[in-house]
């Protein structure tokens, strides 16, 4: 094995004990103070824990894993398809997109009494993340600074915010007010039906994703060499857009808009393996997203526990700092 291959192993092994590390202290610790054994005894299915382990803990726990994987991923997709550093889905506004169709989703339902699924939960967010998603396309032919297409996606994502405040106020169903918590990014009230959801949708995306590793490689070379390689550009455009758009809004219809992880967990993930090759990165940064956003969680849960902070708030006090970092070299004029 190769002095690099060695090298990948063995961050590949630390990324996947830090995400059993923080499954367990999720599953183990919150504002109940349950005894170790007996919360092992509750997740083995017995005991006056089961219930809180089963129905809250472990379900929130797999969902940090899960949807802080796909916003990892999906942040990777819209850096490469945008060759700047700094996209993500909070920050270019598709979060937001998202967010504003499924508040109106789940505003007219509650008017007219009608439930909804998690299926179409995911297709309203996903339409709104394609919406604001095409409108960056847009502005992004027009505007070649990336500074100025960071601003208008940022003017998208207030627009958008603004507009499911607006949506949120006239609603009646107490439901629906309870979405303020949920806009704020939240993984709480999660269950294991909605896990059982994600772990269909989002490792499917993932392996989309990974199939895309070669032609994404070659893409990141500028679009002139992919095309001299072979690889159709605007289908890779396209698949780009639809699986950053799809893993995006399946985290904002189960949680809402969680800021920063999908500009911050591919950089660091990046930096730890101290390689940009797609097929090492793709893998490491579902990982490492799946490890920020359960980290953040924890400390979303206890550190003022009984109280509880929006999982967003915890987020951006972690990975705004890697943004102005990454702002600072580029600067510089050092590689990110």
């Amino acid at each position: 094995m190769s002095l690099r291959g060695a090298k990948n192993a063995a961050a590949f092994a630390a990324l996947a004990a830090a995400a059993v590390l923080c499954l367990g202290l999720n599953v183990f610790t919150g504002s109940a103070d349950i005894p170790f054994f007996e919360a092992a005894k509750g997740l083995a299915g017995g005991g006056p824990a089961c219930d809180i382990i089963w129905k809250i803990r472990l379900p929130r726990a797999l969902a940090a894993l899960l949807l802080g994987g796909a916003l990892s991923l999906s942040g990777y997709l819209l850096q490469t398809l945008f060759h700047n550093p700094i996209a993500g889905p909070f920050v270019l506004g598709i979060s937001s997109g998202a967010k504003l169709t499924v508040a109106l989703l789940l505003t007219a339902a509650a008017s007219v009494g009608t439930g909804l699924s998690s299926a179409s939960m995911i297709g309203a967010a996903f339409a709104g993340s394609m919406l604001s998603l095409g409108l960056i396309l847009l502005i992004s032919r027009r505007v070649g600074q990336v500074s100025l297409l960071v601003v208008c996606g940022v003017m998208i994502g207030y627009i958008c915010s603004a507009a499911t405040d607006i949506a949120v106020a006239f609603a009646d169903d107490a439901d629906i007010v309870n979405l303020r918590g949920w806009a704020l990014g939240s993984f709480s009230g999660i269950d294991m039906d909605s896990v059982a959801v994600m772990a269909v949708v989002v490792p499917a995306a993932s392996l989309c994703v990974l199939l895309l590793a070669k032609p994404i490689g070659a893409y990141r070379l500028g679009e002139g060499f992919a095309r001299g390689s072979g690889v159709r550009v605007t289908l890779l455009r396209a698949a780009l857009i639809t699986l950053s758009g799809l893993l995006s809004a399946c985290v904002t219809a189960f949680a809402g808009p969680i800021s920063f992880v999908g500009i911050a967990a591919p950089h660091l993930v990046r930096a730890l393996l101290g390689t940009s090759e797609p097929l090492a990165l793709i893998p490491a940064c579902f990982l490492g997203g799946g490890i920020f956003c359960s980290a953040c969680d924890l400390i979303a849960r206890t550190a003022f526990a009984p109280s509880e902070l929006g999982v967003s708030a915890v987020t951006a006090v972690f990975g705004a700092p890697v943004v102005i970092a990454i702002m600072l070299r580029r600067k510089r004029g050092g590689a990110v």
